[in-house]
């Protein structure tokens, strides 16, 4: 698992890193106008983190070692990523990691805690839930779409490529919400017609997940 984690954050910087200038021009029709740039630079610093780290204590359990690198990764946003998204996806991974240090019984198992863990996380910290115009619209729907895929028996790419739809589906979804959190509910209905820039962001980051679990999702 630690293997295909490390992959994943790695392929997320590169991707990141193509699409900051557009997830900053989403951000820049209803947000601070940072979005990419601060989602670039944190997942660079990831890329720096794990170069930085030594190999994993062969003592150490798979889970354990795999959880390490996830809360690293967390502490690692919070550090660098400035404005409301370095807290919320850094608690995301934060409590994801704690899901995945609880030793589930697969790596799919493992995956759907982990989303779902982060999807309460954010919810918690930015005192939001679904329909508000937020991440949450992208990262709610893949976990729900997650756990329905592991109960139905589905293997870790299905589960991922799932979850990678729905959060697609849900972001594409936010374009005619109206926000009421953040910085873009100081729109109002001028916030209507544009997609919630961490929304876009997180669907990216599932569609990585996805891809390099073995799913190409729709």
């Amino acid at each position: 698992m630690r293997d295909a984690l490390e992959t994943w954050l790695r392929s997320a910087a590169a991707r990141l890193h193509e699409e900051a200038a557009a997830l900053t021009a989403l951000d820049q029709a209803i947000g601070d106008g940072d979005h990419g740039i601060n989602m670039d630079r944190g997942f660079t610093a990831i890329v720096a983190m794990l170069d930085g780290r030594p190999p994993a204590d062969g003592g150490t359990s798979e889970a354990a070692a795999t959880a390490d690198v996830v809360r690293a990764a967390g502490k690692t946003l919070i550090s660098t990523v400035g404005g409301a998204s370095g807290p919320l996806y850094g608690t995301a991974f934060l409590r994801a990691a704690a899901a995945v240090a609880a030793d589930q019984p697969s790596a799919a198992a493992a995956l759907v805690a982990a989303m779902e863990a982060a999807a309460t996380g954010i919810g918690a910290l930015g005192k939001s839930t679904t329909g508000e115009k937020t991440m949450l619209d992208a990262i709610v729907p893949a976990a729900v779409a997650a756990r329905a895929a592991l109960d139905a028996g589905a293997d870790t790419a299905s589960v991922a490529r799932a979850a990678a739809e729905a959060a697609a589906a849900g972001s594409e979804a936010t374009i005619p919400m109206l926000a009421t959190k953040g910085r873009a509910s100081y729109l109002g209905e001028r916030s209507i017609g544009h997609r919630d820039p961490g929304s876009a962001s997180a669907a990216l980051l599932l569609r990585t997940l996805a891809e390099v679990a073995g799913a190409r999702p729709a």
